[in-house]
């Protein structure tokens, strides 16, 4: 049999050929020098001891130890994954709920469901140094808005009592605005011949949706366990803006920070916890691939 030949590559001219071969050559190079390299590299030196001055030749391969020393005589690492857990229930259970919510309301073209779209998604493309910034205008102890209105003086930022909430809402307001958006594309997909299916059956709106439009936006829902994973593990921004990832607010990631470019300079230990965030992050990643492949089959 004659191999089939597809003419929109056999028709390319050679200035063409290069020109597609760079656009995948270039990204690819890219990704791999950016992510891949630093990454592997970061696995590798979690298994040495280094303190970043001199040549990396000159690390010390310690195995496991850095390892063992993170989870056994590190005192703020626990409290970091407790604080990192609390972080991912709060994203989980309350802001992700209501970022479904208001995509729903949305979806039912409400006057003006424009504006609203732009002004909940806006704090999206905001970064979580600036939404830091923002929120201290409300949580000042002097001239925070809160204390102005209540009459308090409490230090929202720095009582370690309240500091962790406080930044869990700030990051809370720009996490919403994107479930919003991502429930709002699938519910745009979902086919309105079910939902007039489930109104002859008799359904009222809250069975349709539970019932029908909610299992059928199930790779949406994939999306958005792995993203908030993910942001629960990856946030730092917010909380190195308020102090450093300390007094009640030591995250994972600002372990990581302080231990690699942080007084302390120990290479091999934050990269060892590094690790531990790529390893649980490919976890949900990997479990996410696994249900898309399965959608495509």
């Amino acid at each position: 049999m004659a191999r089939r030949k597809y003419k929109g590559i056999d028709h390319l001219s050679p200035v063409d050929r290069v020109v597609v071969a760079l656009m995948i050559a270039v990204p690819t190079a890219l990704v791999l020098w950016l992510v891949w390299v630093p990454a592997i590299g970061s696995v590798l030196l979690s298994f040495t001891d280094w303190d970043g001055i001199g040549p990396i030749s000159s690390a010390k391969v310690i195995g496991l130890k850095n390892y063992q020393d993170v989870v056994s005589i590190y005192p703020p690492f626990w409290p970091a994954v407790q604080h990192n857990l609390i972080w991912l229930g709060g994203l989980f259970l309350v802001a992700t709920p209501f970022g479904l919510f208001l995509a729903v309301l949305l979806d039912r073209e409400l006057r003006g469901s424009r504006i609203y779209q732009t002004a909940i998604y806006l704090p999206v493309v905001l970064s979580l140094a600036l939404v830091g910034f923002i929120w201290q205008l409300i949580y000042s102890r002097d001239q925070g808005l809160i204390n102005q209105v209540t009459g308090s003086t409490i230090d929202w930022y720095g009582d370690q009592r309240y500091n962790l909430w406080a930044a869990l809402i700030a990051a809370s307001w720009r996490h919403v605005g994107y479930i919003m958006l991502l429930y709002l594309a699938g519910l745009k997909g979902v086919d309105p011949s079910l939902r007039e299916a489930a109104r002859v059956d008799g359904a009222n709106e809250r069975t349709t949706f539970f019932r029908v439009v909610f299992p059928v936006m199930a790779p949406i829902n994939a999306i958005v366990l792995v993203v908030t994973v993910i942001e629960s593990l990856r946030a730092f921004d917010l909380v190195w803006v308020i102090n450093k990832g300390r007094n009640g607010l030591e995250l994972i990631s600002t372990l990581v920070t302080s231990n690699i470019v942080g007084e302390a300079s120990r290479i091999g230990f934050g990269s060892a916890m590094a690790t531990m965030m790529l390893l649980i992050s490919s976890v949900f990643v990997a479990i996410y691939l696994r249900y898309a492949f399965k959608e495509q089959r």
